[in-house]
């Protein structure tokens, strides 16, 4: 009797906590309601306090006068792109630029509207001076160092505006040493800390047959006015920032009967401002934006020049070569982007990692997660060094106390550097939006645009394989010196021996040293191959120099620091997680790289 009532009232209790649990349940999902939990979403601190790694960079490298002078403006500037930067940046990202070519009353006006907060970072650069450290050089040397520390800090903030600033510190590079008034008085705006002068510049190269092949594809002509100016004509198919006030671009000048020189030797630089004193374009039709997989935010245009008045900026015939200065200011900002942009989402996928729980444990306790974190971490560690090796490189260059050593490694690490970087970039930008699950899916969190913003950076200023083979030409060009002072620099990086109970070291170091054999080896061999041989190589080879020089740059970081077991670390992560030099793979098979291979791979791709 009791046992048969015991199991009424069970039965009973049962019941009402399962009409307890359906009624909460129907309140919890009801109406407005949509679960008691919320994902707690990663956030960013002071983007200099929290990096270690630029700061601990800086302290060692700065003289201390110079460090304690920018710590400050440094500390400001991590809160404000945690802040009020990045503010604009989530605006402009979500909104992109129109072009209205038409008035109300149908009068050809070509506005390009843009967000407001577009403008905002158009102020906000001025007033920190990212384009005008290395002009003032109230640090010297260091100067460009600096530059590119708050830079790095400001690209992943700053809705793409980072792509403007690019050229335009490429068009004061170019303009600062005229001194033409229209030169000068260009510099001045392009320099200025002043919000309301301050200028930005295009940078128009690409024509309608495009791509790097600049000296064969260009087809605007220049035709010679009384008052020394010229009138420009053609159709520039892909202008970066088009709403920019001036512009850097190539031309062909007519001679007496109309006819203009073919190839690189025709080519000659000009200097345009798009609007007159009254605001008017300056003979220039917008035909359309640019629909793009990213940069969204930045307007982009296909134009014509239809008299556009301009000056003549190089040597007639040597606007190629006049490039080459810019193109080592474009490719280190083409680098800071990549490096930060990992760096950003790192920084919010670490955060991530201590909130989000997953199968009863925080990420950050799983041991797969957090070896992934680490890979992309020496990754970013190993694109930072060189960045900022090469930063030092032009700010030596720049204050004309370079030597001839120096020079050579600027000028073959600046391709090295933008090649490998943008590649590092789209690759560690893929895994870490893996790195939130679905979150790293929806739009709404604004990470997914990192990644198509990422892609462009393998391919403005030069391709991976179109620098591959910039490589290739600085390195025949100098008769090998470039090489030569690359591996001397290798050298010097690991001269230091650990002690030999540091077997992991000593292995990182033998590792490298293999690695600079093989690419001698390898330079020697290719003196007796064919021009295919060595354009089939010229990635590998590429790859095989950025990968062994930051394994030098590393382990010169571990070695100077020999009780910091985390760089100790990195360094030997490095050489662990990389095949230092893949083209080692042709010294002991003739095939590799051969016309057999040429032929092979046309079978597989087009049989």
């Amino acid at each position: 009797m009791i046992s048969s009532q015991m199991r009424s009232t069970a039965k009973i209790n049962k019941k009402l906590l399962l009409n307890n649990i359906l009624q909460r349940s129907k309140t919890v999902f009801s109406g407005s309601k949509t679960g008691d939990f919320f994902q707690e979403n990663p956030v960013l601190k002071n983007q200099f306090e929290d990096d270690q790694l630029l700061d601990k960079h800086l302290k060692s490298v700065l003289p201390d006068q110079i460090y304690k002078e920018v710590r400050p403006d440094l500390v400001n500037f991590g809160q404000r792109v945690a802040t009020e930067v990045l503010a604009y940046h989530q605006d402009v990202s979500n909104y992109e630029p129109t072009l209205h070519q038409y008035s109300a009353w149908g009068e050809r006006i070509d506005h390009i509207q843009t967000h407001p907060s577009w403008k905002k970072l158009h102020d906000v650069a001025a007033e920190e001076k990212l384009i005008s450290i290395p002009y003032e050089n109230k640090q010297g040397i260091w100067s460009r160092t600096l530059q590119v520390a708050k830079l790095y800090l400001f690209s992943p903030s700053s809705g793409l505006y980072s792509c403007p600033l690019a050229m335009t510190d490429g068009a004061a590079s170019i303009l600062k040493s005229r001194k033409e008034d229209v030169f000068q008085q260009a510099y001045s705006h392009l320099t200025s800390n002043d919000p309301d002068l301050f200028w930005t510049s295009g940078q128009w190269m690409t024509e309608k047959k495009g791509g790097s092949d600049v000296g064969n594809a260009t087809q605007t002509r220049a035709v010679r006015q009384s008052d020394g100016s010229y009138k420009l004509y053609g159709f520039k198919w892909f202008t970066s920032a088009t709403d920019a006030n001036m512009a850097m671009t190539l031309a062909r000048i007519e001679d007496e009967n109309d006819e203009t020189k073919e190839g690189t030797k025709g080519l000659t630089m000009f200097y345009l401002e798009t609007r007159d004193k009254e605001g008017r374009l300056n003979g220039i039709r917008m035909e359309k934006l640019k629909k793009k997989l990213g940069t969204r935010q930045m307007p982009t245009a296909e134009m014509i020049l239809e008299g556009t008045k301009a000056y003549q900026v190089s040597e007639e015939g040597r606007g190629i070569s006049s490039i080459s200065p810019m193109l080592t200011v474009t490719r280190i900002h083409n680098s800071i982007s990549a490096v930060s942009n990992i760096r950003r989402l790192l920084n919010w996928s670490k955060d991530f990692a201590r909130k989000r729980v997953a199968f009863g444990h925080k990420l950050i306790h799983n041991p797969l997660h957090l070896q992934t974190l680490a890979r992309i971490q020496v990754e970013l560690e190993g694109g930072f060094y060189m960045l900022m090796k090469v930063a030092h490189l032009f700010g030596l260059e720049e204050n004309q106390v370079a030597t001839d050593h120096e020079l050579m490694l600027l000028r073959i690490l600046t391709p090295l550097l933008k090649l490998y970087t943008g590649k590092q970039s789209v690759a560690a930008s893929s895994e870490l939006l893996e790195s939130f699950g679905g979150h790293g899916y929806l739009e709404d969190t604004g990470l997914p645009q990192y990644l198509r913003d990422a892609q462009v950076l393998s391919i403005w200023e030069g391709t991976t394989n179109v620098l591959s083979m910039d490589v290739l030409r600085s390195i025949t060009k100098t008769n090998g010196e470039v090489l030569r002072a690359l591996l001397a620099d290798c050298m010097s990086n690991i001269a230091s021996v650990p002690s030999s109970s540091d077997h992991g070291l000593s292995a990182t170091r033998q590792s490298i040293v293999q690695a600079i054999n093989d690419i001698s080896s390898f330079a020697k061999l290719s003196v007796t191959k064919d021009e295919t041989f060595m354009m089939a190589a010229a990635r590998d080879f590429s790859y095989s120099l950025a990968r062994t020089y930051i394994a030098s740059l590393l382990y010169g970081n571990a070695s100077r620091c020999p009780d910091d077991g985390r760089t100790t670390e990195v360094a030997i992560r490095w050489t662990l997680l990389n095949d230092l030099a893949p083209i080692n793979k042709a010294l002991d098979n003739e095939r590799i790289y051969s016309k057999t291979d040429f032929k092979n791979d046309n079978a597989i791709i087009y049989s």
